[in-house]
């Protein structure tokens, strides 16, 4: 009785956090899709991995233009990234000896 509960539980946050979608794709587009999918993934991991990608750059592109017109609306922050630009962070600092 306890074990059904629980697989019930189990079953009710699963169920919860995951929604059943399905999309439509055109033949030639899910063939494409499918000739880059690895074989090791399915489809559905294969196509949610491609969607989070997409959307994290999309978030990243969005960021970018908006750090843009803060750069372009605060003149000392630009010019702190200009120093900071000229910095040589390849070579290793020199440490004084005191």
């Amino acid at each position: 009785m306890v074990e059904k509960l629980v697989d019930r539980s189990i079953l009710n946050i699963y169920y919860n956090r995951m929604k059943v979608n399905t999309i439509k794709l055109e033949s030639p587009l899910l063939d494409d899709i499918l000739a880059a999918k690895p074989r090791e993934k399915s489809l559905s991991a294969f196509v949610r991995e491609i969607l989070k990608n997409d959307l994290r750059q999309r978030k990243m592109k969005e960021a970018a233009e908006a750090y843009s017109q803060f750069l372009e609306s605060d003149a000392e922050e630009a010019k702190l990234l200009e120093e900071w630009e000229r910095v040589d962070l390849a070579t290793p600092p020199k440490y004084k000896r005191s």
